[in-house]
């Protein structure tokens, strides 16, 4: 189970690494295509995630799993065999539904096979493979890649999913089923509205921000969460009450589980292609470029329920939004003279924001639910993980390419018009220091807005959070 949570999470991380592979592969796609190719496995996987532990009480958990594990080996192989952009995005979306139901069902599975003892340790073993699948996504990933061709990260993928397949066949026991609903018209709406928000940010730059397309996004956007909102109150057993988030402490701590992997997964999308094209690292060295990050999640995730407990659950969220967000706005002082140490120092700070977060806002999660009610908060922290994924890939994607292209030379721009760097390294290849200039110059933009982001929106959190013990 803990193999084919790293293997879903993995994934997320990984094709970051890819991203100036592709853009620089035979399939030319625009800046917006990256953010697309890298966003819908999220969105897809963030959205039916709790529709997947849904499908699993129902039709059975054991099943859902294997199913989940076929459909992400048939999303990788189309990927790996892509001839063009809406072919992989396709591939892309079916591994993200198959992830989906995959993570819930892994840890249903685990409880159902230890015995009551063994839970607490056993549901903090799966909760860590969530950190581990990041690393093993950077490590595996650059490894896979160095090979030399993007479609080497996904074919890899299959034999490793269909593996899965055969052990959990073998291994994993039968559960009991639960008739619960599985509400398909609010999970649909809820992919509309997030693809419909998501396209209005992504396409922006590119389309321009009064375009029909993004207008249209952003106005769709509206409609369907308003009407996922009227779905979901007006079911009879909603798979996500919106009635939950009057509860102002849930509120509070899924803004800010969301907020911090907002920070995270931006960082992930920019600093992949930073070591590549500003520091001249290979796939592989930028795979392992970005362990410091993971280094304080490992040595101290055990040690902040202690912490919470002697400075208060408010400090320590606030001290984790400090540290994440300001080490966001020093990686943002970097360029390609800064030495790696200092990159990396500045990665640790943000790793020990991440790592004081984590575990208090999930227990806060946790905390606001009664009993009864632990798979809906399950589900809820993996969705505003995921979702706050996707939405950091997003706006920092947007945000880069806006002022990528308004940096480079003018020159440049007026006749090539190039909104990636291998668009505008294929058509100015003699003017490769210029072109590298203005990406990182996008890229310090970028995690800066990034990171004062993440320090307003975490303000919003504790100040959220405090008003919630007043009350209480």
């Amino acid at each position: 189970m803990c193999a084919c949570v790293v293997l879903m999470v993995g994934m997320v991380a990984a094709i970051n690494l890819a991203v100036p592979m592709l853009a620089a592969s035979d399939l030319h796609p625009s800046a917006s295509a990256l953010i697309w190719i890298v966003d819908t496995y999220v969105v897809f996987f963030a959205c039916l995630v709790i529709p997947g532990g849904a499908a699993g009480d129902r039709f059975g958990r054991k099943g859902v799993l294997l199913a989940g594990l076929a459909l992400f080996a048939l999303g990788a192989l189309l990927s790996a065999l892509a001839p063009d952009v809406p072919f992989l995005l396709t591939g892309r979306a079916i591994t993200g539904i198959g992830a989906a139901a995959v993570l819930p069902n892994t840890l249903a599975v685990l409880l159902h096979a230890v015995p009551a003892e063994r839970k607490g340790v056993t549901i903090a073993t799966w909760a860590s493979m969530t950190g581990i699948g990041g690393v093993v996504g950077n490590v595996g990933g650059g490894a896979v890649l160095s090979g030399g061709s993007w479609r080497w990260l996904f074919a890899a993928a299959v034999p490793v999913s269909l593996t899965l397949v055969v052990l959990v066949a073998r291994i994993a026991p039968v559960s009991p089923r639960h008739e619960r609903p599985l509400s398909p018209l609010g999970a649909v709406l809820l992919v509309g509205a997030s693809v419909a928000l998501l396209l209005g940010i992504v396409e922006g730059p590119e389309a321009g921000w009064g375009s029909p397309i993004v207008l249209t996004g952003f106005t769709g956007a509206i409609v369907l969460f308003a009407l996922w909102t009227y779905v979901e109150l007006k079911a009879g057993d909603p798979l996500l009450d919106p009635r939950l988030f009057r509860v102002p402490a849930l509120r509070s701590a899924c803004l800010g589980m969301t907020t911090i992997f907002f920070g995270m997964f931006a960082l992930f999308y920019v600093n992949a292609s930073f070591l590549q094209y500003g520091k001249g690292f290979s796939v592989l060295l930028t795979g392992l470029g970005i362990i410091p990050l993971t280094v304080p999640v490992i040595l101290g995730a055990r040690r902040v329920g202690k912490l919470a407990q002697r400075l208060g659950v408010d400090a320590v969220i606030a001290l984790a939004f400090v540290f994440c967000g300001g080490g966001l706005i020093g990686l943002s002082t970097s360029d390609i003279a800064t030495p790696y140490p200092v990159y990396a120092a500045w990665l640790v700070m943000t790793g020990i924001g991440v790592t004081l977060a984590l575990p208090t806002l999930s227990a806060a999660i946790s905390g606001s639910l009664p009993p009864p009610q632990a798979g809906v908060g399950a589900g809820l922290q993996a969705t505003t993980r995921e979702f706050g994924s996707a939405l950091g890939v997003a706006v920092i994607g947007t945000v880069l390419t806006g002022r990528f292209v308004a940096t480079l030379p003018s020159g440049i721009r007026a006749d090539h018009d190039p909104h990636t760097v291998a668009q505008a390294l294929a058509a100015v290849p003699g003017r490769s220091p210029e072109v590298i200039s203005a990406f990182v110059t996008g890229a310090s933009t970028a995690l800066r807005v990034i990171g004062v982001s993440v320090l307003v929106l975490g303000a919003l959190v504790v100040l959220q959070s405090r008003l919630s013990r007043e009350t209480q």
